[in-house]
């Protein structure tokens, strides 16, 4: 009896430190979220690249940025009509797969910038989200499996895009990818791209599609002129926000958010920001719009705010057939005329 109490204290001690722990990491067993940050597999990447700054591989773009309110969505949706026959609507991811959404998403607007500039011949199919999540979470590490948990970082995405590439939203020898499956993707962030026993059948594909050049970005300066010149940027960090857009179309900063998104458009102006994509369906945030096609689903983010989640260095710049180079995009509907 006389060590009861102090053994019922340690045991609650122990339960509070665990809880601590599981609250921290909570994010990464919920499907909304799924970022799992590994700065130091970033660093490794980095490493293997030529020029890994946005800052030097992208300085001509840097140099020659002139302020101007960009919005690349607009390539997107006309590359989806192109293709598809109809608007480009944001889709909603269903596992801890953020990532993949993210950079999806970059890898499609790089590519309909492509078109639209008259780089590639055709628009693009959507890049396959399962694909980008397990060679991000098995190949892009060295891994054959990878466990059931959530999440991934965007170095392993950008290795896995710049070393082996994407997949399409179409049908494969023995896959159909046409329509997400967040079973699949689940199945395939275990055992990597094209599930198990694929034995890298799906990986060769893939490299027929490489994203060759991709670009650590760790301030607002280097990703709005990264947009300015078409390049998007798939942002990871932990700064969440709330789910109404003020009268300027932008969200406020507000909780911690493991979670990764894109950045899409800049704007300066009185209140310079970047639009920001998110990958929860087109209907999860509210509120006014600027300009008046902004996506739903989207929102715009201050100028602190982007900096604050640049500063976690792993977002990375999507180039394009061309690399980084400065490209005037102004001839085109890129710009608000109102």
């Amino acid at each position: 009896m006389l060590h009861a109490r102090p053994l019922r204290v340690y045991v609650a001690a122990v339960l509070l430190c665990l809880a601590a722990i599981a609250a921290t990491r909570s994010w990464n067993v919920t499907r909304e979220y799924g970022y799992d940050p590994d700065p130091a597999g970033t660093r490794r990447f980095l490493r293997e690249l030529e020029q890994p700054l946005f800052a030097d591989a992208g300085r001509d773009a840097i140099r020659q940025a002139r302020g101007v309110d960009t919005f690349l969505y607009r390539s997107a949706n006309a590359a989806h009509l192109s293709r598809y026959g109809e608007p480009w609507i944001v889709g909603k991811q269903g596992i801890g797969d953020c990532l993949s959404w993210g950079w999806a998403h970059g890898v499609y607007v790089a590519a309909a910038v492509d078109w639209a500039e008259g780089e590639i011949p055709e628009p693009p199919l959507f890049p396959a989200t399962e694909a980008v999540y397990g060679g991000s979470r098995c190949e892009a590490r060295g891994r054959s499996f990878a466990g059931w948990s959530d999440g991934s970082y965007g170095g392993a995405a950008a290795r896995w895009c710049r070393d082996w590439g994407v997949l399409w939203r179409q049908p494969y020898d023995g896959h159909d990818l046409t329509r997400y499956s967040a079973d699949r993707a689940k199945q395939w962030g275990a055992y990597g791209n094209g599930g198990k026993d694929d034995n890298g059948r799906l990986d060769e594909v893939a490299k027929q599609h490489p994203c060759r050049h991709v670009a650590l970005v760790t301030t607002f300066d280097e990703a709005a002129a990264a947009i300015e010149s078409g390049y998007p940027v798939p942002v990871c960090s932990m700064v969440g926000f709330s789910s109404r857009r003020d009268a300027d179309g932008f969200c406020s900063r507000s909780g911690r958010w493991a979670h990764c998104m894109c950045f899409v458009a800049v704007r300066y102006g009185s209140r310079p920001g970047l639009l920001c994509l998110n990958s929860w369906g087109p209907s999860w945030v509210g509120g006014p719009k600027w300009p008046d096609d902004q996506p739903d689903g989207s929102f715009w983010v201050d100028k602190s705010t982007v900096n604050a989640m640049l500063a976690g260095e792993d977002s990375f710049a999507v180039g394009g057939v061309e690399g980084f180079a400065y490209r005037d995009l102004s001839h085109g509907d890129w710009l608000d005329e109102n």
